[in-house]
């Protein structure tokens, strides 16, 4: 009974085959009890006695076993042959019912349901019934999508549907849903939170090693590179106040040796990587501090607080000490460290419309000055200094990024002239010769320093955009909304994007890792005062980072369709995800 059962669903399931073929191909078999099925099928298809069939309409639907059949544009479409049953089996099975093929009798411990997948089913025959086109075929199609919408770490494509049928439906998807398809496989998702912090203060990172600052006065540390994401609670100063007292921390920094704190106390602690969690320097500020710079190699500090800014590096002996003091005539609002100047430190800082070159042993040299043009943004490399100014009176021309050379103190080139405030530029970590901005119009644009014109726009953030990065081909963007967004600056589409509550202030990726972070710009939200029973904040107030790892191997590499894996040299496996957005593009 059992083999008669698997024969009859068997030829069923050809007969469906043969019908789409087309006539051609079509192999129907013969005798009296055929003409009978084919002619209830005429009737319950609503064809006249003489066979003339309706006037057939575009097809364009799921086919056997859910692949996609669509008529050729600009020519008839055949006729949606009448459905034989699987779709209700596969509706009745996604509802929790029985299949609509097993017999009435309930089924038994040697029995299994009616997959076919090399094991025996009882399978009684039953009349079969006329039905309409298409039943359940728009609804499982809705299904598929939204179970393939929640999967995120378990690949459907290797589990669910077979190889061949893999392959059938990725021939009616372009480049794009490829790549969107490729970026489901892979990728793991970590948040990194510390319930005693309270609230989000400010984050930095560095090569995959991430320093988070609380209301708490807490400093925390977390290493990416290893699978538990271990490291320690960084202490203060011996003889600081009473934990639970500390002041809030205004600036976080982290280099390659160093971690660094910034307090609205005016106190700032450093803290060596290599020994200890004890600061190794600690130094005072008499008002609160409204920059703190960290040098991308060495020990070389840079704090503003008020109208000065004062540069702490250790001596020839290891000592640290006051390596340069300035006065500046109004408060500073960036400041960085210039990379790569040797044993003397120099910071370009900027105040509310004025940029000033700061070098150690020389007074501070004005670099750009026009009055009633705010400086919104700024980043630096090792021999330019870009930043946004913002136009205003009667002579606005728009706002731009000014790029300037720190040798010569000349403007070099001018870029954009856009109605909305520049709100980002990066150009340290840009790839040679181009720049990457964020704007309040809600747009990431790139520049090529050689034209002086924008080679990419790209409409990112409903709010305007808050951080930004790029590499060679693709861009990370964040946005005041909480959204994190990936774009292929090439075809200027986006890859992929979450969302998270808070602004996002900070971004960072290489190859295989992103980070980021959404802070509150609230502090003290309503609801965690010291009056309130929870004396911790809510969740939702907090803020979050996340660390992104694309390079999980999770599946072994003979599971993973070769489309998903080939390049035009040579068929090898990929980092997926942000690498496999577009197809043959290997990290």
């Amino acid at each position: 009974m059992a083999g008669a059962g698997l024969e009859e669903f068997r030829r069923r399931w050809r007969e469906e085959l043969a019908q789409r073929e087309g006539p051609a191909k079509r192999r129907l078999p013969a005798g009296p009890e055929w003409d009978e099925r084919r002619r209830r099928r005429q009737r319950g298809n609503g064809e006249g006695p003489a066979g003339a069939a309706r006037e057939p309409e575009p097809v364009s639907q799921w086919g056997i076993c859910g692949a996609v059949r669509a008529a050729p544009e600009g020519a008839p479409a055949q006729p949606a042959p009448a459905a034989t049953g699987y779709f209700e089996l596969a509706k009745s099975l996604l509802e929790g019912g029985e299949c609509p093929l097993a017999s009435p009798a309930p089924w038994t411990a040697g029995e299994s349901s009616c997959s076919g997948r090399g094991r025996d089913s009882e399978v009684s025959q039953v009349p079969e019934a006329p039905q309409p086109e298409n039943t359940g075929g728009d609804r499982l199609l809705e299904q598929l999508i939204r179970d393939l919408n929640e999967i995120n770490e378990i690949p459907f494509f290797d589990i669910q549907l077979p190889y061949e049928l893999a392959l059938k439906i990725f021939q009616y998807l372009g480049r794009t849903e490829l790549g969107r398809c490729a970026q489901n496989r892979n990728g793991a998702v970590s948040q990194l939170q510390y319930e005693f912090g309270n609230v989000l203060c400010d984050v930095h990172s560095c090569d995959g090693v991430v320093i988070a600052g609380y209301t708490s006065g807490d400093v925390r540390l977390w290493d990416t590179r290893t699978w538990d994401f271990t490291a320690p609670i960084l202490e203060p100063m011996h003889g600081a106040a009473e934990p639970g007292s500390q002041p809030h921390v205004s600036f976080v920094r982290i280099n390659n040796s160093l971690a660094v704190a910034a307090y609205e106390d005016g106190t700032v602690n450093v803290w060596s990587l290599m020994i200890g969690r004890d600061p190794v320097h600690c130094y005072q500020h008499n008002l609160k501090i409204q920059a703190l710079a960290l040098s991308l190699e060495g020990a070389t500090i840079a704090t503003a607080s008020g109208s000065e800014v004062r540069v702490e590096c250790p001596n020839d002996k290891g000592y640290w000490e006051t390596a340069a003091h300035f006065e500046i005539q109004k408060l500073v609002n960036f400041l960085h460290l210039i990379p790569d100047t040797g044993r003397h430190p120099v910071a370009v800082a900027a105040t509310e419309d004025v940029v000033y070159l700061l070098k150690a042993e020389n007074p501070s040299r004005v670099l750009h000055s026009v009055y009633g043009q705010p400086v919104t943004c700024l980043d630096v490399s090792s021999k330019e200094a870009a930043f946004g100014v913002k136009s205003l009176g009667w002579m606005n021309e728009g706002n731009k990024i000014l790029l300037y050379s720190l040798q010569t103190s000349q403007c070099l080139t001018t870029l954009g002239s856009s109605l909305g405030d520049f709100t980002c530029v990066n150009l340290r970590n840009s790839p040679p010769h181009l720049l990457v901005t964020g704007n309040k119009d809600r747009r990431v644009r790139v520049y090529d320093l050689r034209s002086s014109t924008s080679s990419c726009s790209l409409y990112a953030h409903q709010l305007g955009v808050s951080a930004v990065q790029m590499d060679d081909w693709k861009i990370v963007s964040g946005g005041e909304e909480g959204l994190v967004c990936v774009w292929d600056q090439r075809m200027g589409n986006k890859l992929w994007e979450m969302h998270a509550r808070h602004p996002v202030r900070h971004i960072w990726f290489n190859t295989h890792s992103l980070i980021t972070a959404n802070i509150p710009d609230e502090k003290s939200p309503r609801g965690a005062s010291i009056l309130d029973d929870d004396l911790t904040a809510h969740r939702r107030h907090r803020g979050i980072i996340y660390a992104y790892e694309f390079s999980m191997d999770q599946l072994a590499l003979e599971s993973i369709l070769p489309i998903c894996r080939s390049s035009y040299d040579e068929v090898a496996g990929y980092n997926y995800n942000i690498g496999l957005a577009v197809p043959y593009d290997n990290i």
